[in-house]
């Protein structure tokens, strides 16, 4: 038996003489890995691009303050060019830009992701340490991580990328046996050439060698050499020939360099920012400290050139050898782990009010209603997602018919609060929609203040002066705006407008807004309430959105004999039925001032009478106590004027 066993073998031997015996496995793992690769980063990808949607954190919602501007034109490029760091940070706008498609923004960060990726693998390889390889999918993680928060930390993860690749091509030329001048000289030129490209991200290039440097070439001088660099390299290119200040020179791209600070005041994700910039490293300590260990203990081993008898081996043991030689158990069960840990991970950082506020600021700006109030249905109860609700209802002409089916609160109509004072982001198109087009450009100029030329702000300020007939401010900013990739061709087309008709009487938006506009100055922000609201309806009793918001107030607050005596006003703006809220409010002020309304251009809806007939009984079943009746009315009238007028918060001040 034993030698028909060896013959056998001795022929499989003969007939495969140029194939050793391990390298059908290795490539079975190579394609295992490669495999599990694409698997993630194509789940990566579809996440990204169909749940982030990353054309909103472009958008920005007025949250994200530090998403760069792009311009085409060498007088846009070439600055970038003059300090350590610029070309990092003019490739991560121009890709940025890119987040204008979600599906492009998608892809752009997946490659990103898979480079680092890639990255963290060749570094576990040129250390030895591939039994962990494992966690080069830990920073994608990450990253998914800080975009469920909805930030934008793009520019710094590129700086990361940079250092890890200029780390890993150091690993590279110096893996090899080479004499100290040449790993000092190789040294030398990528800590240039990585801080010029990258600036602060210089410090992790230059860690990471001296990681390397000190545990696995054993050459400490080196590692000293990389150590010092820290302070020479960014004071020599940075301070004495860049000419940056000196929180430039040592900081700029890093977690604690002061942009970074600034933008974290309104973010609570910097943690992992951190992470991102110290894994690499930390990963490096720890295995380098591991190997040492492992040496140490395997040198002071005395080999007693015995065997040992035993051949059994426990059950764990024989589980973990069967596991170990299996390359498909083991593609699977890391496939299905690291799935499980991204999903964990995402799963419980994400924040479905922040991102239900950046799609209804996106599909408010864009005027795409119908989305708008399918997404507001997640949070209604937010501020602004009320007020942009309200503005929908009314494009969409159910203002008067759909308003109590969502929760109301008096100061979210028009952001009347005090403490949305600031909130200059969320009202600058209603301002614009009503025709209260000077506040609407103090809101704007605000906006520009805060977050720079962004294409949005530079087209509604480009529109607001075409409607005051500023024609050369206008102008520049139109200028401004051809230079983007997106808003280019609106640009370029009132440009053309302007030049062969310079009053723009032949475009009907303009032409609108103009006849709409007050003319008086509203310079208190307080003042966009019932008085900026009837000034409106004076200069243009044609002014619908004026009048509908009016109406709004008045129902809202509560007054309704200022909302019976508005209502005269309908038919002459081509009401053809009496919204069922008006009608609603009127049959209350009716029951409760014991006056007639009338309502003789409107046949009244039988439905509606009905409806209040038998609020008034189940109420009166409790004895007319309101918060008694509150389950029984809720069920059947949560989106009726009737159920508000009884459950309204309180006034506010007029």
């Amino acid at each position: 038996m034993s030698r028909s066993r060896r013959k056998t073998s001795e022929r499989i031997a003969v007939s495969q003489p140029d194939k050793p015996k391990t390298a059908g496995s290795l490539s079975r793992g190579s394609r295992a890995r490669l495999s599990q690769d694409v698997l993630f980063f194509a789940s990566f990808y579809c996440y990204l691009w169909l749940y982030i949607d990353l054309r909103l954190i472009y958008h920005g919602a007025g949250v994200i303050t530090n998403f760069p501007v792009f311009n085409k034109g060498w007088s846009f490029f070439l600055p970038f060019l003059s300090y350590p760091g610029g070309p990092v940070e003019y490739l991560s706008a121009f890709l940025s830009e890119l987040f204008y498609y979600s599906w492009a923004g998608a892809l752009v960060v997946s490659i990103q992701s898979w480079l680092i990726s890639l990255c963290i693998d060749e570094m576990l390889k040129a250390t030895n340490t591939l039994r962990i390889r494992g966690i080069r999918f830990v920073l994608p993680i990450l990253l998914l991580v800080l975009y469920t928060q909805y930030t934008y930390y793009f520019v710094t993860t590129m700086a990361l990328l940079t250092a890890l690749v200029t780390a890993c091509l150091y690993m590279k030329l110096t893996s090899s046996p080479a004499s100290t001048f040449k790993s000092i000289s190789v040294f030398l030129i990528l800590s240039i050439t990585t801080y010029y490209l990258a600036a602060g991200g210089f410090f992790l290039f230059a860690v990471v060698c001296a990681m390397y440097e000190l545990f696995f070439k054993l050459r400490w001088k080196i590692s000293l050499l990389c150590l010092l660099s820290f302070a020479v390299v960014p004071y020599v290119l940075g301070l004495m020939i860049f000419r940056v200040s000196i929180v430039d020179a040592f900081s700029k791209f890093l977690p604690f360099s002061w942009e970074m600070t600034k933008y974290n005041a309104r973010t609570r994700v910097i943690e992992i920012v951190y992470i991102l910039y110290l894994l690499p490293p930390f990963v490096l300590l720890l295995t380098g400290l591991w190997q040492i260990i492992r040496k140490r203990r395997y040198s002071v081993r005395k080999p007693d050139g015995k065997k040992s008898g035993k051949k059994h081996r426990n059950l764990p043991s024989r589980i973990f050898s069967w596991y170990d030689g299996s390359v498909k158990l083991k593609y699977v069960t890391g496939l299905l782990l690291l799935l499980a840990i991204a999903g964990g991970a995402v799963f419980f950082s994400r924040n479905e009010t922040l991102r239900t506020r950046f799609k209804v600021d996106y599909y408010a700006y864009h005027k795409m209603w119908p989305e708008l109030l399918t997404s507001a249905r997640q949070t209604p109860n937010h501020p602004f997602v009320a007020h942009a609700v309200n503005r929908a209802l009314y494009h969409v002409g159910r203002l008067g018919y759909d308003m109590f089916t969502w929760p109301q609160n008096p100061d979210h109509l028009l952001l009347s609060d005090p403490k949305y004072k600031w909130m200059y982001w969320q009202i600058f198109d209603v301002f614009l929609d009503l025709g209260v087009v000077n506040m609407a450009e103090n809101a704007l100029t605000e906006c520009l203040e805060g977050l720079g030329s962004r294409p949005m702000i530079l087209q509604r300020l480009a529109l607001v002066n075409m409607i005051k007939g500023n024609t050369d401010s206008a102008k520049i900013y139109l200028g401004a705006l051809s230079k983007t990739l997106f808003h280019a061709k609106w640009a370029n087309q009132y440009l053309d407008r302007l030049r062969t008709d310079p009053t723009l009487s032949s475009d009907p938006y303009i032409q609108h807004l103009r006849s709409i506009r007050l003319d008086r100055d509203c310079p208190i922000y307080s003042l966009l309430k019932e008085k900026t609201l009837l000034w409106l309806l004076e200069k243009n009793p044609q002014n619908r959105m004026a009048f509908e918001y009016l109406m709004a107030w008045y129902l809202l607050n509560r007054y309704l004999t200022k909302f019976i005596e508005k209502i005269e006003l309908m038919p002459g703006l081509g009401y053809a039925k009496l919204p069922t809220h008006y009608e609603e409010a009127a049959l209350i002020y009716a029951f409760k001032s014991r006056k007639p309304v009338a309502l003789t251009d409107y046949s009244p809806n039988p439905q509606v009478r009905r409806r209040i007939e038998d609020f008034s009984r189940i109420l009166q079943a409790h004895g007319g106590n309101r918060q008694a009746a509150y389950n029984d009315l809720s069920k059947n009238f949560c989106n009726t004027y009737f159920f508000y007028n009884i459950y309204a918060p309180k006034k506010t001040s007029q």
